[in-house]
């Protein structure tokens, strides 16, 4: 919409945002109206219109199988959205359209805003398939002819209340219509079935909604007086009402078509099995995160006995390796960690990877840096947990057998994600200025515990490749090349 209305017409920004603010509430019209609804703008010189919106109804057959947006029709064709426009009121004269065979009724409605029209809605309702309308119907109409004099006014979109419309309440989830006093004049047979899960025992017709609706919430001190204003309809406003047995949501419209208020329409949604399925998953997501918790105390306790038998042991060779243990250890509880402060199981590893980066970094024999380059991204905690414990044993490797006591250097991790989304992979590059690899070294072959380490967790539980060479400007390099998911 916002490219047409720029390339055709001299509305500005302010009138654009009231247009979309219209177009994301007209469902509402059209369900209430059974009709198709298409918005027509005049053109910058005035000769034309152009459609830059459409929307079909849910309760109803289309009137039009084609999408209409960003057609283009010359002033005087169609003398109903002329006249709409010109005099500023609701046309409804006219015989029936026919079109592809089927009968259509159209009628036009000004679209206002600070008393100039914007533009104009073509309402096109498909009459093949009329009858005798019920009680619900009639109803429809009525509210659906009401809100279209809003709209002639510029009373209606309200564009003080944005809700988020994409989970407000529809016509179809039930429907109640008040008179001005807030007394139920019609409730449809989903709104009333919603009030019996809140506890009602009656009918609503004849009783005031906002009073009967705060009975049936549990008490909680004061009356709430925001939800009699809403439920009484003379505000819009949305909220929840929880009853005993039931959660529903409700959205109060009100109705003042010629500047008087008349009534109002409350949109209502049973939600109460949506809430209990969000209150499981908010259980479910903290037991989750009091595991990775716990595990992670588990695994400081192991490092910290591991730490405490490293000092009491005599052989330097089985100290080493009781130092080495921790660090391994240390870098699954860093992951475990992670997941404990969030609410799925996946992690930005990037933070991760520094502090791996910094915790190696405590066992350097000399004066080296590290430093991480490029993104690692988020990854599934079943990628994250064994590619900790990869990045721990190749930067150990690095530091301690790269480097000798007293030297100085660097060693740096970059990170780069590319691929497809179906065949994304994360390409690691671990490289070092050391001294580099003894000649004749072959990391596929090598028995050192920490590579074989590395081999089994990339090849077997990640998936990926090992390669690990001297880089051509010193040193020694390492690369790793593991799928991981495209749409993180």
């Amino acid at each position: 919409m916002n490219e047409l209305v720029r390339q055709h017409t001299a509305l500005g920004d302010t009138d654009l945002e009231w247009l979309h603010l219209l177009v994301s509430e007209w469902q509402l019209l059209s369900d209430l109206s059974f009709a198709d609804l298409i918005l027509w703008v005049p053109t910058r010189d005035g000769t034309r219109y152009v459609s830059v919106a459409q929307m079909r109804p849910n309760t109803g057959p289309t009137s039009y199988q084609n999408d209409m947006v960003g057609h283009l029709v010359p002033r005087g064709r169609r003398p109903m959205l002329d006249l709409a426009l010109d005099e500023g009121r609701i046309v409804r004269e006219g015989d029936p359209e026919w079109r592809e065979e089927v009968p259509v009724r159209v009628e036009s409605i000004p679209v206002c805003r600070e008393g100039r029209i914007l533009g104009v809605i073509a309402r096109n309702t498909n009459l093949l398939t009329v009858r005798t309308p019920s009680r619900l119907e009639l109803t429809y109409l009525q509210s659906a002819s009401d809100l279209a004099q809003m709209i002639a006014a510029g009373t209606f979109p309200f564009a003080d209340q944005q809700g988020d419309t994409d989970v407000s309440p529809r016509a179809g989830d039930g429907l109640i219509r008040l008179d001005a006093d807030g007394i139920v004049q019609y409730a449809s047979p989903n709104a009333l079935s919603a009030y019996h899960r809140l506890g009602l025992a009656a009918d609503l017709v004849g009783h005031h909604l906002g009073q009967t609706t705060t009975e049936l919430a549990p008490a909680r001190g004061a009356v709430d007086e925001a939800m009699v204003k809403l439920a009484s309809g003379w505000a819009p406003r949305e909220a929840e009402v929880e009853g005993s047995d039931g959660v529903i949501q409700l959205r109060a419209i009100p109705l003042r078509p010629k500047g008087t208020h008349i009534g109002s329409l409350v949109l209502l949604r049973d939600v109460t099995e949506l809430r209990r399925r969000e209150r499981e998953l908010m259980t479910k997501d903290a037991t989750i995160r009091e595991i990775h918790h716990r595990v992670k105390n588990n695994l400081q306790t192991v490092a910290a006995l591991l730490r405490l038998q490293a000092r009491r042991i005599d052989s330097e060779r089985g100290r080493e390796a009781l130092v080495e243990a921790v660090r391994r250890v240390g870098s699954i509880a860093i992951v475990h960690e992670t997941l404990s402060q969030n609410l799925d199981e996946r992690v930005e590893f990037d933070e991760i990877a520094d502090r791996v980066l910094a915790m190696v970094a405590e066992i350097s024999p000399g004066r080296v840096e590290g430093r991480r380059t490029g993104r690692f991204g988020i990854l599934d905690a079943e990628v994250a947990t064994p590619l900790s414990m990869v990045l721990t044993e190749v930067l150990q490797n690095a530091l301690e057998h790269g480097f000798r006591p007293g030297d100085t250097g660097e060693v740096e991790v970059s990170a780069v994600r590319g691929g497809t989304r179906k065949d994304a992979r994360l390409l690691i590059t671990v490289q070092d200025n050391g001294v580099g690899l003894p000649e004749g070294f072959d990391a596929h072959t090598a028995g050192n515990l920490g590579l074989q380490i590395v081999r089994t967790l990339v090849e077997g539980e990640l998936g990926g490749t090992f390669d690990m060479n001297s880089a051509p400007e010193g040193g020694t390099r390492v690369l790793l090349d593991i799928p991981v998911r495209g749409d993180l």
